[in-house]
């Protein structure tokens, strides 16, 4: 592999010269042109990309923050993978190289990303697992570094964000339930400050209120988003004096510990408890019985959130003129039969 010098020894030609043939420019020869890129092809020249960038002011690499913590990883089940393939492809369109930047569970989420925005290792950021105030919006607003975030927050400014549609999920699976004739719907929330967990609960509570229900905040089971998670929300449902007769997790794993415990309890689900999941997860298709959950596209998920990230980057803002700063994020329900009973034929 050759750099740009030993090209221009080989040719017998100035540094000068070669660069201005690889790179297209006007003033060279046409014949001179061809030798260059003949050699270079023969040569094996790569070019020296991060001197190119430090030239430019720019890195055409793209960071996607995201958790590494143990429960992250037992709860993604391939959810970032999908994101990605969509984002690769909105990126691919403009020579752009995403970057996976795996925040460490014992590091302050700012922290590293101070780190990042100091060594300027990319040229615009994706965050995920927005918190309720997140102070990552601040740093990346106050650096003036392109952002968008996967999950909304309360932090100030407008910053453009993709979410799913947490209250569309909520008032759905509720009026789902009310109309089998559940009362007593608990639901799971994250143990977290991650915001989602906030407008997850607030739409529930607004949801019950729509159809008559008070607001028990003993149903809401606070616990990690994992399938250890769903395990202790079972148990924790199982010891309470009024048991609810549905359920709605907030996570796609959830469902696989939710479903041990409860069998190891006796009760079967679909017939003393109904169960609605949340994002129809590969690992969760196998449940017996089959779990009631909502469907998306990760893909495009992926390919809205890689538009709307350039759509607020002044020099890919042109190729998506419609690029929306905030979307909610549909979620089609998928009926099972973890919620096919009816309370009031059970009496």
């Amino acid at each position: 592999m050759k750099g740009i010098r030993q090209l221009a020894e080989h040719l017998d030609i100035s540094i000068g010269t070669v660069s201005r043939a690889l790179n297209g420019k006007p003033d060279v020869k046409e014949e001179t042109r061809r030798r260059v890129l003949a050699a270079a092809e023969e040569l094996g020249y790569v070019a020296n990309q991060s001197g190119r960038s430090l030239r430019q002011g720019e890195t055409k690499v793209i960071g996607l923050m995201i958790e590494s913590s143990q429960e992250a990883v037992e709860n993604a089940d391939n959810f970032f993978l999908g994101v990605t393939s969509g984002l690769q492809h909105v990126f691919a369109r403009h020579q752009l190289d995403l970057l996976m930047l795996p925040c460490p569970a014992d590091e302050d989420p700012c922290e590293y990303l101070k780190r990042m925005v100091a060594r300027r290792v990319v040229d615009a950021m994706i965050i995920s697992n927005t918190q309720r105030v997140d102070r990552r919006v601040d740093l990346l607003s106050r650096a003036k570094i392109p952002f968008a975030a996967v999950g909304r927050s309360l932090s100030a400014g407008n910053f453009p964000w993709v979410d799913l549609d947490f209250e569309g999920v909520a008032e759905r699976a509720v009026e789902r339930l009310v109309a089998r004739g559940h009362r007593r719907i608990g639901i799971t929330a994250p143990s977290s400050e991650v915001n989602l967990g906030y407008v997850f609960v607030e739409s529930y509570r607004r949801a019950l209120e729509r159809h008559g229900i008070p607001f028990d905040p003993s149903l809401v089971i606070r616990v990690k988003s994992s399938e250890q998670g769903g395990y202790q929300a079972a148990h924790e449902l199982l010891q309470l004096e009024d048991r609810p007769t549905a359920v709605i997790l907030i996570y796609e794993l959830m469902a696989i510990g939710l479903y041990r415990r409860l069998m190891e309890a006796g009760i079967r689900i679909g017939r003393d408890l109904a169960v609605i999941g949340f994002r129809d997860a590969p690992r969760a298709r196998f449940l017996q019985p089959s779990l009631s959950c909502f469907r998306m596209s990760l893909y495009d998920l992926g390919i809205a959130l890689g538009q709307t990230l350039l759509a607020n980057m002044p020099a890919y803002r042109a190729f998506y003129p419609d690029g929306g700063r905030n979307i909610v994020w549909p979620l089609e329900l998928v009926p099972g039969e973890s919620d096919a009973f009816e309370v009031e034929a059970q009496a």
